[in-house]
């Protein structure tokens, strides 16, 4: 799993059938600080994320597959759940 920030919506008037109804985002990926990394990717997303939302998500085409459901498509990306907090725990002082 990977973390990133939805920074767009995309709208295809045409698509792949198997992603017709499908609401795709585009997504920033995130290092652990919170820092923009590489180039946004396109996801699709059953979770409801909306623009600012920082969510994780995945880049393997079969899990995408999986979850959108409809057999083989042409997917690589799919947003896996919405965070609401992230916590590292406290960190001992070492000595």
């Amino acid at each position: 799993m990977l973390i990133g920030r939805v920074i767009g919506n995309i709208v295809a008037t045409q698509k792949n059938l198997k992603l017709d109804g499908e609401k795709l985002l585009l997504v920033q990926p995130l290092d652990l600080s919170g820092a923009s990394k590489g180039v946004p990717i396109i996801a699709i997303d059953r979770m409801n994320a909306g623009p600012k939302d920082r969510v994780l998500y995945t880049q393997d085409g079969r899990t995408a597959q999986q979850i959108l459901g409809r057999g083989t498509a042409g997917v690589d990306a799919a947003v896996l759940g919405v965070i609401d907090e992230i916590d590292f725990g406290v960190v001992a002082p070492r000595g």
